[in-house]
């Protein structure tokens, strides 16, 4: 961290954290422990900073060094962290996983500190700290726009938009929204969220400001609980419905997953123009092929990039440097 910044990181060559920091870092659970050497956060100060003097978001933002969306190499490779916001804190067995803040954030700074790592997607609280630590210089910063659907919620699938609204993105002069979108036939929910996507679709485009549409189609299962649908033809669908939305599509970009069979991926993202980015999903228990997945998709000429979270902020082995590096690899 510079001198002159808020927030009291410090970057530690290996060893055990000290400090407040090292309180909550030492709580790791031993599989997907962190390996060194890392930037240990001082949670203390960030507080203390929040406290005293709130009005630093807003001129750490204002302070932050801009990019374009896309460099010279045409590609994107964004880390996603918005999933706590809608209580989704589980990575693989680790129920609480992703709770701690300290943690969280050490290897959020680890991942944009690798070479090859565009910026970062994070709902407000978040991306707050990360100016405060001044983590965003020369990063492309996504804000998360709807976290309403919280998950595992009877009204999961009515997925308002509690997060970044397009002003707030314009205002801080971040670089675009991401939005999710579940549809599920039979839930009146989803209409809801069509029509407020369409909305904010046209609100980010008057702004000219992209925003990323993460489309899915879904079902419960009998436990109550949200199953994605990830064939050829409900992606296919996906696709299609969350192109059309709103008046325009000139500042959209589709965030989409790898099909069941990644064969498919070919004419599957024949259904649209629209740029878009290849999403993670959880860690996977066989890691290499999901890089495998991605590698095969991103060959794809709409196919601009990856914005994945869990499995290269949280790898089995804790090596986040390693995982990072090994995606940023297949652009």
């Amino acid at each position: 961290m510079r001198a002159g910044h808020v927030g009291g990181a410090r970057h530690e060559q290996g060893g055990d954290a000290t400090g407040p920091a090292g309180a909550a870092t030492g709580a790791r659970a031993v599989h997907g422990e962190l390996r060194p050497p890392y930037r240990t956060v001082d949670l203390a100060g960030l507080v203390r900073t929040r406290a005293r003097q709130p009005e630093a978001i807003a001129e750490a933002a204002a302070r932050r060094v801009r990019r374009p969306l896309v460099g010279d190499s045409g590609r994107l490779m964004i880390v996603a962290a918005d999933h706590p916001a809608r209580g989704a804190l589980a990575v693989g067995d680790r129920r609480l996983a992703m709770a701690g803040r300290a943690d969280l954030l050490e290897r959020l700074c680890l991942a944009l500190s690798r070479p090859g790592v565009d910026g970062v997607l994070a709902s407000a609280d978040v991306l707050d700290d990360l100016l405060l630590l001044g983590a965003l210089d020369d990063k492309v910063v996504l804000g998360s726009m709807n976290r309403g659907g919280l998950a595992g919620a009877s009204f999961e699938l009515d997925d308002r938009f509690t997060g970044h609204r397009p002003q707030d993105i314009e205002r801080l002069g971040f670089d675009a929204g991401k939005l999710l979108l579940r549809i599920d036939y039979d839930d009146p929910g989803s209409l809801r969220t069509l029509e407020s996507t369409a909305r904010v679709i046209d609100e980010m485009a008057e702004r000219r400001l992209p925003v990323f549409v993460e489309p899915f189609l879904c079902h419960r299962r009998d436990d109550g609980t949200l199953r994605n649908d990830l064939s050829a033809e409900a992606v296919t669908k996906s696709i299609a419905i969350a192109s059309g939305l709103g008046g325009s599509s000139a500042y959209t970009w589709l965030k989409v997953p790898v099909t069941d069979n990644p064969d498919d991926m070919a004419r599957v993202m024949e259904t649209s123009t629209l740029p878009a980015v290849l999403l993670g999903g959880d860690v996977a228990e066989d890691q290499e092929g999901a890089y495998e997945k991605w590698r095969g998709a991103l060959q794809l000429p709409t196919v601009r990039g990856l914005v994945v979270g869990r499995s290269l902020l949280y790898p089995a082995d804790g090596d986040v440097a390693a995982a990072v590096d090994t995606a940023v690899g297949l652009l």
